[in-house]
């Protein structure tokens, strides 16, 4: 039991004057932890990006110190992320740039620089679009994109971030192409691999998959984080290898050059951050391209934003709320900060809030704290960050790409139902073959493809049909017609909350005349419950037993129409009828029908004996787990003592739920 559920934690922090002080030591504690997680990521992600190193710190501290003061989510780590990889190397490389030596000097640090900073131009205009997003109160719109779709495009990134930091991990200069082909291409850079810094580079990918489990299994290890680890391990490599001096190894008759190319470019001096500041080329915006990323950085960036803030809010011990029409200003302030001198977008970040979480973070002074720890370090000491090898990064990526992309996700999404599994493999690759926006829009028709077929109205796609009644004093009830699905959840919500929330009454939803309740309106109805709880009313779903679900998740979409079940039949001595029954029913039956009958098997006809007389017919109707285990417990406990026939048979029922909770009263 946590300290919150004991009841020693019951007062819910609140991130004004008095909580920061009375919760410093936690949030400051929290801050400096994931201070430790965010430096080397926020500087892999600005390389990845196509940005010079220190654009994400940028965007760290200005998104630690701003967004504390305008969000109200206190848990959430506001700063760059891997998520937004993608977008911004495209936007960069659009522009000319992400062209080979990035920032660490060479012919193309001109043009690369320009498409830098016109890449900033795009990220001012995109976060003007989120404050006015948020001032307008569009959050809400964050709940129109299905889930299956978004885990899809997440995956996606997963697999490029992957397939583009492979060839920086393994000291591959120059490698170039769209993802699928460099994915096809990691066993030749395997094969080219500089081993000094592909070492460096596989030390820090295995530490960062394996130092989580040794944190489990060791109390006292738990409060150090894995990036830290790569760092005390990869410098000390770097330093070994002599990285900070241009030379050259030979291995196998190979040539290989080491020297700083390797490690991470950093001012020379205290202070020398400042100089690396950098102000948005506004004329890129002329170009038609511009508005394109403009788009992407918007859409992209605030969808994962509000998709972040959401999990978080999950994750609250104290179940805190974040408001996202609130929270999405701050972002785009934070975004417009940072765009300004020279920093990557920033969105509500997960793995850094999770981190958060797990440290004893109290109040969103915790985000302040550990931007406030970024600012100080690379100010005063960027001479030691230049000594982390970039193959250290990009292995950290690699495992962030990994996590984005976990075979767990697959069979996460595949029990939920085969028609969301499809909608997300088709959006995975769709992404990975156009682009995001492309990708995200396949995802979506597709969506609309399946549920066309399951007999969704056309009229129902966007609008709800409710109808709202008085049930006493305290209650209302919504009964929804036709269908309740992604694309008309956003209206079905907003009337759910204006009664219920705004009104403070106790709220029904009755979906019995549905068609179709899809697998994204069920996670929704699921997250508005615990709105509900939060506020100290009642949210109750009616008629979803009447719609059969298309797997045994709970939040797999249902439909109208008959559920396929099992139904066994035995024939077996009346003698036994009650112990059968008895059995069965703790196998997992909900219910039985027996009947005395009389019947002849192929022993007796061909002994020529009369029918039987003395027999018992017992039909179960379950699923076809429960009844392979009654088959089964029939073979090895009844059928070498006792004459009995058993057959299974598929059926269809009117409600699946009447076979399938053990609680059901038996019926005769």
């Amino acid at each position: 039991m946590s300290k919150v559920e004991s009841g020693l934690l019951s007062e819910r922090p609140v991130g004004n004057a008095s909580g920061f002080a009375k919760y410093m030591k936690n949030d400051l504690v929290s801050g400096l932890q994931v201070f430790l997680i965010a430096l080397p990521l926020c500087l892999g992600i600005s390389l990845a990006s196509g940005f010079p190193a220190l654009a994400g710190i940028f965007t760290a501290i200005i998104g630690a110190i701003l967004t504390t003061f305008i969000s109200n989510s206190e848990l959430t780590i506001k700063g760059p992320a891997a998520g937004m990889i993608v977008i911004v190397l495209g936007t960069v490389t659009a522009f000319g740039g992400g062209l080979d030596g990035g920032f660490n000097g060479g012919a193309n640090l001109e043009a690369n620089m320009l498409a830098y900073r016109s890449a900033l131009a795009v990220g001012v205009v995109a976060a003007c679009l989120q404050i006015f997003f948020g001032i307008f109160r569009a959050g809400i719109l964050g709940e129109f994109f299905p889930t299956s779709a978004v885990h899809g495009m997440l995956a996606a990134i997963g697999v490029i971030i992957i397939a583009k930091q492979i060839p920086h991990m393994l000291g591959i200069v120059g490698a170039k192409g769209e993802p699928l082909e460099l994915l096809g291409e990691i066993p030749h850079f395997v094969m080219e691999a500089n081993p000094a810094i592909a070492a460096s580079g596989f030390v820090s990918l295995v530490i960062m998959f394996l130092w989580p489990l040794v944190r489990a299994r060791v109390a006292f290890l738990k409060p150090i984080p894995a990036p830290l680890i790569v760092l005390l391990v990869a410098i000390p490599m770097g330093m070994g290898f002599d990285l900070l001096h241009k030379h050259s190894i030979m291995l196998m008759e190979h040539e290989y050059p080491l020297g700083d190319q390797y490690l991470v470019k950093m001012p020379d001096q205290m202070f020398g951050m400042f100089n690396q500041l950098a102000w948005p080329e506004f004329s890129a915006l002329q170009k038609p391209i511009a508005w394109k990323w403009v788009m992407m950085f918007f859409i992209i960036g605030s969808l994962e934003s509000m998709l972040s803030a959401k999990a978080v809010d999950m994750l609250d011990p104290w179940k805190r709320k974040t408001n996202m029409n609130r929270d999405i200003i701050a972002v785009g302030v934070g975004n417009l900060g940072a765009a300004l001198v020279g920093g990557l977008p920033m969105i509500s970040e997960i793995v850094r809030s999770r981190a958060n979480i797990d440290n004893g973070a109290r109040t969103r002074f915790a985000d302040m704290w550990h931007g406030i720890f970024l600012l100080v370090c690379v100010a005063l000491i960027p001479t030691f960050l230049h000594l982390i090898p970039l193959a250290a990064l990009a292995a950290m990526l690699v495992y962030t790409g990994f996590r984005l992309a976990h075979p767990n996700e697959f069979m996460h999404v595949y029990r939920i139902g085969r028609e969301q599994f499809l909608i997300f493999v088709i959006t995975l690759v769709a992404v990975l073959a156009t682009d995001l926006l492309v990708g995200i829009a396949i995802g979506i028709a597709l969506k609309f493809i399946i549920h066309a077929i399951n007999g969704v109205p056309l009229k129902s796609f966007f609008k709800p049909f409710l109808e709202v009644q008085d049930v006493d004093d305290t209650t209302s009830m919504i009964v929804a017609r036709e269908s309740a699905v992604f694309s008309n959840w956003i209206p079905f919500r907003r009337q759910i909350e204006q009664i219920g929330l705004v009104q403070k009454r106790n709220m029904i939803i009755d979906m019995s005349d549905t068609k179709l309740v899809d697998h994204s309106v069920m996670e929704k109805l699921d997250e508005i419950r615990q709105d509900f709880e939060r506020e100290g009313l009642d949210f109750e779903v009616r008629g979803l037993d009447s719609l059969q679900p298309f797997t045994n998740n709970s939040h797999a979409a249902r439909k109208r129409g008959l559920a396929r079940i099992r139904r066994l039949t035995v024939v077996a001595p009346a003698e036994i009828e009650s112990q059968l029954e008895a059995s069965f029913i703790n196998l997992g039956a909900t219910g039985f029908t027996a009947q005395a009958c009389r019947g002849m098997g192929r022993r007796h006809i061909v002994g020529g004996e009369t029918p039987v007389d003395n027999q018992v017919r017992i039909e179960v109707i379950a699923p076809a787990a429960e009844c392979e285990s009654m088959l089964r417990y029939l073979r090895t406990s009844e059928l070498q003592a006792h004459h009995i026939t058993a057959c299974i048979e598929s059926v269809d029922v009117v409600q699946l739920v009447d076979f399938t909770g053990k609680e059901a009263a038996v019926s005769h």
